[in-house]
């Protein structure tokens, strides 16, 4: 924290400066308010302050040796205040990552001791607040608000272990006072033992072997003896003490902790109550054994045994399972990661600590974890494996949390060097952090970031950049992706058209920012690009074929049919067959290229249709009447009517009679065929069509879209033949059908083919007719001898009335046939 806001903080904490007016600690540090105090009877006063060098966040350690003024005698006064001044000495000789660490030692004056250690805030015993009701070292009002995790016990515990196992096997001194006020709580979370007024030489071959110490008396100043509450039974009982001695008092410290901070033996400064009470040792332990955590049970009464060789030494206690916990592992890690290489740093930070994460408790990322890391930002070798835990903590931590205590540090990370690993981690994970980002920071911080990224002659970079788009696409305007992200993304891929891994980045970056693109860089731009891709690898297609989809869904792309036929189907089709889609990847291919042809379908009929319908009438309708004429009817097998069914026709008397005379006409059968006479009566040529209850009652013939409907010469025939005309001598009456009421039609007397007959004599193949064109003929030769002619109708075909040689071909047949019917008759 800068000096000047470190100040504003401190300038209330007048009371520290009044005691520490005349100490020459005040030359290096600015001292603010009161936070905890520690130490026997809680002697040192715990303040907050700053490091005036350079800002450093410190904690000042203060003695007021008015305090000890009680003590009456002068000697004992100088006694307390030598033992004070000789466990700072041991702090610092004694340097280890769980014992409390002295940034600036110790300064005295007449009135006062002071030093400075790190930050810290509040002692155990400040915490636990069992002693909140003496005279001396109440706890501040933040201490007694403060509530420990079950992770925090568990890895407070492992690191007082281990500050025991260095100072047993590495120092080779005993504690002696191993109780809450010797154990300080840093800001950070982690737990540091201090208090080494009353440490202890021993025997460096082997610790198990007592040495002789002094046990408490009321005879010495409580100032200058250990907590009794926590020393071991044999310190009292046999003036001798080992390092088992220590592991007892941290028994009781355990057993402290889980009973609501009081401890086992409350002797309250009296050698005689505490023997009674530990008589009563095992019954105390069975109650609160209970309130232990399970794995820590055996452990905790082992270590409160009155019998030294029960209990575990520090050593053997870090092995439990209680212990065996990998996030307190990778939070043990993180305190001793400054004695770590570049390598093993780099392999903690992109993979323990990453995946430990989520296990930690919030509380910690931010109290112990997150301290650490932002120191190691400043390592440039180390900043791209610190950045992976940092990016998790980001986009798991709230928008207060991110902007109060993480942004602040980590802006400079935007703006400084970094390495290339760095900035593609950076780059990769740029959503996240602009989520969490103020706008204004995004416009000054990161997105210059991003666009000089694109600058970078490194590949690796230049695709980061292209994904960071491709994430942060709604976070950039239209004017900063036409102006700055589509030409570097285009010079990228130019550049780099062979190597697949780009080509997809590129795709997905035009895919993600396409709707902010104006219609002409589109057709200018992106098209262009996309046809020039090589559709060979699976994924490539893919996302060539998503691009042109999302360009279908919106005409303000300007994928027009054109464009579709001429350029983008032709590049498309070859891949239906190519080899390498799997099934879901082809049926996407054809699902784009279908709707290309549908689009096209729509525009191109619209387009016939207005076409169409500029032509003349005569013109525009020749084609229509060429579909629906009669003729067409036997034309094709695709040419289907629907509900059209083939019966058998009736027969009427006149044809009946015919047949009878059938008989004697066997040359004028063989001349014509047995077509002309109907056949046998199982043959096709002997049926017709009929519409069957196709229309509704009241429909006109005319609705059927014939234009131009053929007229309908209706021979005369007896009355009960159907369609008759009585009295009908002189020629053919001509009706149009269309004409013809409801209860007029009958299909069965109607013969819609006479045409057929001419067309067929002239040269081609006799088609099927009724067998009452005989009857029809032998009626109407009166008609064809006076020389009426017969127009055709519009289902001939035939554009025109019929030739002469037709028409004399008709009077000559029937001339003879009507000769031939009256000799028989």
């Amino acid at each position: 924290m800068p000096a000047s806001a470190m100040f504003s903080k401190f300038k209330h904490g007048t009371g520290a400066q009044n005691v520490l007016d005349s100490n020459p600690i005040l030359q290096f540090f600015e001292v603010g308010k009161l936070l905890a105090s520690a130490g026997p009877e809680m002697v040192w006063k715990i303040y907050d302050g700053y490091r005036k060098s350079d800002g450093k966040e410190v904690s000042v350690f203060l003695f007021e040796k008015r305090t000890a003024e009680k003590l009456h005698k002068p000697k004992r006064k100088e006694t307390v205040t030598e033992i004070l001044r000789a466990s700072v000495r041991q702090l610092e000789r004694f340097r280890h990552p769980k014992i409390l660490q002295v940034l600036h030692s110790v300064e005295e004056c007449s009135e006062t001791l002071a030093f400075a250690a790190e930050p810290v805030y509040a002692s155990l015993a400040n915490i636990l607040a069992y002693q909140e009701d003496r005279p001396q070292g109440g706890p501040p009002p933040q201490a007694r608000e403060y509530s420990f995790l079950e992770m925090e016990l568990k890895y407070g515990l492992l690191q007082i272990t281990e500050a025991l196992t260095f100072l047993h096997y590495s120092g080779h001194v005993l504690h002696r006072n191993v109780c809450p006020a010797s154990i300080l709580v840093t800001k950070k979370g982690t737990w540091k033992l201090g208090g080494l007024e009353f440490t202890e030489r021993m025997n460096e071959v082997d610790g198990l072997e007592p040495v002789p110490c002094q046990p408490w008396t009321s005879r010495l100043p409580k100032m200058a003896q250990p907590d009794l509450d926590y020393i071991a039974p044999e310190v009292q009982a046999s003036s001798m003490c080992s390092i088992l001695s220590d592991m007892f008092s941290l028994g009781m410290v355990m057993c402290a902790i889980f009973n609501h901070g009081k401890p086992l033996i409350q002797a309250n400064h009296s050698s005689s109550t505490y023997l009674k009470q530990l008589d009563m040792l095992e019954d105390q332990i069975h109650n609160v054994l209970p309130k232990v955590p399970i794995p820590l049970q055996e452990a905790a009464s082992r270590l409160l045994s009155k019998d030294t060789r029960q209990r575990p030494t520090a050593q053997l206690l870090s092995l439990i399972k209680y212990f065996s916990d990998s996030s307190v592992h990778a939070l043990q890690f993180l305190d001793v990661i400054n004695m770590k290489d570049p390598t093993q740093k780099a392999h903690f930070y992109r993979n323990t600590l990453k995946d430990t994460l989520p296990y930690i408790p919030r509380k910690l990322w931010y109290q112990h974890v997150w301290p650490c890391l932002s120191h190691e930002m400043k390592a440039q070798e180390v900043l791209a494996a610190v950045l992976q835990p940092i990016i998790y903590i980001i986009q798991e931590s709230s928008q207060e949390e991110y902007e109060n205590l993480m942004l602040p540090l980590f802006r400079s990370v935007f703006s400084a060097p970094k390495s290339i690993q760095a900035t593609v981690t950076l780059l990769e994970n740029l959503h996240i952090i602009l989520e969490k980002t103020p706008p204004e920071d995004v416009r000054t911080e990161v997105l210059p970031m991003l666009f000089n990224a694109f600058e970078s002659s490194t590949l690796q970079v230049q695709s980061a950049a292209l994904v960071a788009v491709t994430n942060v696409a709604e976070y950039l305007d239209e004017t900063a992706i036409r102006k700055m992200i589509m030409p570097k993304t285009k010079l990228v891929y130019e550049k780099n058209s062979a190597d697949i891994k780009t080509v997809l980045n590129v795709l997905s970056c035009v895919e993600r920012t396409l709707d902010k693109l104006d219609r002409s860089m589109i057709i200018d731009e992106v098209l262009p690009l996309l046809w020039d891709v090589r559709l060979s690898d699976p994924e490539v297609i893919l996302r060539v074929v998503n691009i042109y989809r999302l360009m279908l869904s919106d005409k303000k792309f300007g994928l027009s049919v054109n464009l579709m036929a001429t350029r983008v189907m032709p590049s498309l089709l070859p891949q239906t067959v190519n080899p390498s889609l799997n099934l879901e990847q082809f049926t996407s291919l054809l699902e784009v290229l279908q709707e290309m042809l549908d689009h096209i379908d729509r525009n191109q009929r619209n387009k016939l249709k207005l076409d169409n319908l500029s032509l003349p009438s005569p013109e525009r309708h020749r084609p229509l009447r060429h579909q629906f004429s009669t003729d067409n009817m036997h034309a094709s097998p695709p040419f289907n009517i629907p509900n059209l069914r083939i019966e058998q026709r009736k027969t009427s008397s006149a044809e009946d009679m015919a047949r009878k005379n059938s008989a004697g006409a066997t040359s004028l059968h063989g001349m014509l065929g047995g077509w002309w006479f109907g056949g046998s009566p199982s043959s096709p040529d002997s049926n017709f069509l009929r519409v069957h209850n196709a229309f509704p009652p009241n429909r006109r013939l005319s609705d059927n879209q014939l234009i131009g409907p053929p007229k309908i010469r209706i021979a005369p025939s007896c009355a009960s033949s159907p369609g008759g005309t009585p009295g009908g001598s002189g020629g053919l009456p001509i009706r149009r059908h269309s004409s013809i009421g409801p209860q007029e039609r009958r299909g069965s007397a109607m013969n819609l083919s006479p045409p057929t007959l001419a067309r067929s004599m002239i040269g081609g193949s006799m088609p099927n007719t009724s067998s009452s064109v005989p009857f029809l003929l032998s009626s109407s030769m009166s008609s064809i001898r006076s020389g009426g002619s017969r127009r055709t109708s519009a289902c001939l075909g035939l554009s025109g009335s019929p030739g002469a040689s037709s028409a004399g071909l008709l009077q000559q047949l029937g001339s003879g046939m009507y000769q031939l019917f009256s000799g028989k008759s």
